[in-house]
C-alpha cells in the first residue's frame, strides 16, 4: 500500500522499513490536495451518473472483447518495494496478452498526478492510489462497476465501500488492512497473562495494569503521538464499530456513542498511566518496544515489519491477535488504511488496463504473485491480505509463517480478522486537513488539556466551519 524509495533496497534492510514507514505515513498525503482541487477536476472531467436517455452510461468502463487486447499500457506505481512486486508479474501477464505491452513507469503520484489531470497530457492508463483519494479524483476516473460487477460478491464490503460514489464504483480494491492486537509474549507470558482473556478493550486495560504492576516504568499500551496518524489510527478504532468520521454523503458523525466510547478509552490509558506516547517506529517508540516497556500495540497489518526489520532485543517475541471487541461478541477488526487502482478516463487503452489489474488481483497466477513469495519479499508480501476472498482463503496462505514472531502463521489471523471488518463509506475529500482539528485535538487530549467531550465538540464544529462549509 505504497511504497516511497527511489533506489533498490535490499529486502529486509532498515532503508526498506523507512521506506514502508514513509509509505504508510502518507496513505492519505493527497487528500487535502484533492480537496483544494476538486473544483478545478469537477470542472474539466466527465459528468458522473446514468444516460437520462436510458442507453448505456458512457462512463462506466466495459469489459473488453479479445480483439480489444492489444496495444501498450502505461501504468504509474510509486517506486520501492510494491512497484518491484508489481514489476514482477508483468512477464506472466503479458504471457497471457501477448498483444498487451505494460510500460510500467515509477512515478511520485502525489505531485504528478494533478496536473496530469488537468492539462489531459500524458495521461497514464492506470494509477496505483490511496483509497482516501479515490473519491477526489472521481470525475476523471472511468466508473469500473460495470468490469467489476462478477467480483464484487467475492471483494471485502469495506473495501467496495470506499472506492463507492454516487453509485459508481472508481478503484479496483488492491490490500486489505485489518487492524490486530500486536503483543510481547514473552512479557505477558512472564507475568502470567494468557492473551486468549484479552476480549473486549475492558480486558485489555486489566491486562496492562498487570504489566504495570510487575513493572511500574512500563507504559504498556501504545498511544500515537503524530496527530496524522493518530487520527487514521483514530479511524481504525471506528471502522471496527461500523462507522467513521463521515458517513456516505460526507455528514460528519463524531458526535456519537462510538466515538465517545473510543475516546474515553484513550483517555483512561492516558491518565492510568498505560501508555506510552510515541510516534510510529519512531526512536522512542523502537526503544520501548525493545526494552519491554510497550507490549501492546494495537495497529494494521503493517506494523509486522517492527518485529522482522527494527526490533532487534525483542524480534521473536511478538505475536498479533485479533483486537479486542468493543462489545462482547463485537466485530474484532477495523480498517486502517488502504490502496486500490483507479484508470483516468482520459487513458488511451482504458480496457487493456482493465485487464492488467483483472489479473493482478482476480487471477490465481497474478496474485499468487503479488502476495506469494518473490524477489523483494521472499516469504511472500506478508504487510497486507488480498481484499478478494477467493485469494484470501485461511487455508491457502500465500504468505509464509515469519520467523520474527515465533512462526506465527499471521496469514490466517489476518484472514480471520479482515473477515469481521464492517463496511466503509468513500473518505470525504476533506480528511486530512481534517488533522488540523481531529488529529491535533486528540493529540490534546493526551496531553491532558483537553477532555474527550470537548474533543468531539470542537473537532465538529471546527471541520464543519473551516472544511465542509467551504467546499
Amino acid at each position: 500500500m505504497h511504497s516511497s524509495e527511489s533506489v533498490p533496497v535490499k529486502p529486509g534492510s532498515r532503508q526498506a522499513v523507512g521506506s514502508r514507514r514513509r509509505r504508510r505515513s502518507t496513505v492519505f498525503a493527497v487528500a487535502g490536495i484533492a480537496a483544494t482541487m476538486a473544483v478545478v477536476l469537477t470542472g474539466c472531467g466527465p459528468s458522473i451518473g446514468s444516460s437520462s436517455t436510458g442507453a448505456k452510461d458512457p462512463n462506466v468502463l466495459v469489459a473488453p472483447t479479445d480483439a480489444q487486447a492489444k496495444g501498450e499500457i502505461t501504468i504509474w506505481d510509486r517506486s520501492g518495494d510494491l512497484y518491484k512486486v508489481f514489476d514482477a508479474t508483468i512477464q506472466k501477464f503479458e504471457k497471457k496478452y501477448p498483444n498487451i505491452t505494460v510500460n510500467h513507469q515509477a512515478v511520485d503520484i502525489d505531485s504528478k498526478l494533478q496536473n496530469t489531470l488537468i492539462t489531459g497530457t500524458g495521461v497514464p492508463d492506470g494509477v496505483f492510489l490511496d483509497d482516501a483519494k479515490v473519491a477526489g479524483y472521481a470525475d476523471n476516473l472511468w466508473n469500473l462497476s460495470g468490469v467489476l460487477k462478477p467480483y464484487l460478491s467475492d471483494i471485502a464490503k469495506q473495501k467496495v465501500d470506499v472506492n463507492s460514489l454516487k453509485g459508481g464504483i472508481y478503484g479496483v480494491p488492491f490490500d486489505l488492512n485489518p487492524g490486530l492486537l500486536f503483543y510481547n509474549a514473552t512479557v505477558l507470558k512472564k507475568d502470567g497473562i494468557d492473551p486468549a482473556s484479552i476480549k473486549t478493550y475492558d480486558d485489555l486495560l486489566a491486562a496492562a495494569k498487570k504489566v504495570k504492576a510487575a513493572a511500574p516504568s512500563s507504559g504498556p499500551i501504545h498511544l500515537e503521538q503524530s496527530a496524522f496518524l493518530g487520527q487514521l489510527w483514530l479511524e481504525m478504532f471506528a471502522s471496527q464499530q461500523g462507522t467513521s468520521m463521515a458517513d456516505a454523503n460526507g455528514k460528519l458523525r463524531l458526535d456519537s456513542p462510538a466515538y465517545q466510547q473510543i475516546l474515553t478509552w484513550l483517555d483512561t490509558v492516558k491518565k492510568d498511566g498505560l501508555g506510552t506516547r510515541a510516534e510510529y517506529l519512531g526512536p522512542t517508540d523502537v526503544a520501548t518496544l525493545d526494552s519491554g516497556q510497550q507490549v501492546f500495540y494495537p495497529w494494521s497489518i503493517w506494523f509486522d515489519f517492527a518485529p522482522q526489520q527494527l526490533l532487534k532485543k525483542t524480534t521473536g517475541d511478538w505475536r498479533a491477535m485479533p483486537l479486542p471487541a468493543w462489545k462482547p461478541g463485537g466485530a474484532q477488526s477495523g480498517a486502517m488504511g488502504g490502496s486500490s487502482f483507479v484508470i483516468p478516463k482520459d487513458a488511451k487503452n482504458p480496457k487493456a488496463a482493465w485487464l492488467f489489474y483483472q489479473f493482478l488481483m482476480y487471477d490465481k497466477n497474478g496474485y499468487q504473485a503479488v502476495w506469494g513469495p518473490n524477489s523483494v519479499y521472499p516469504d511472500g508480501t506478508n504487510t497486507s491480505i488480498p481484499s478478494y476472498k477467493p485469494a484470501a482463503d485461511p487455508s491457502k496462505p500465500l504468505f509464509g509463517a515469519i520467523t520474527a514472531m515465533g512462526g506465527q502463521d499471521l496469514w490466517k489471523t489476518a484472514v480471520n480478522a479482515g473477515n469481521q471488518i464492517p463496511g466503509g463509506t468513500p473518505t470525504p475529500k476533506w480528511w486530512a486537513s481534517a488533522v488540523d482539528y481531529l488529529g491535533n485535538n486528540l493529540q490534546k487530549m493526551l496531553d491532558g488539556t483537553m477532555t474527550p467531550e470537548q474533543v468531539i465538540s470542537q473537532s465538529t464544529t471546527e471541520i464543519q466551519t473551516n472544511l465542509i462549509d467551504r467546499q
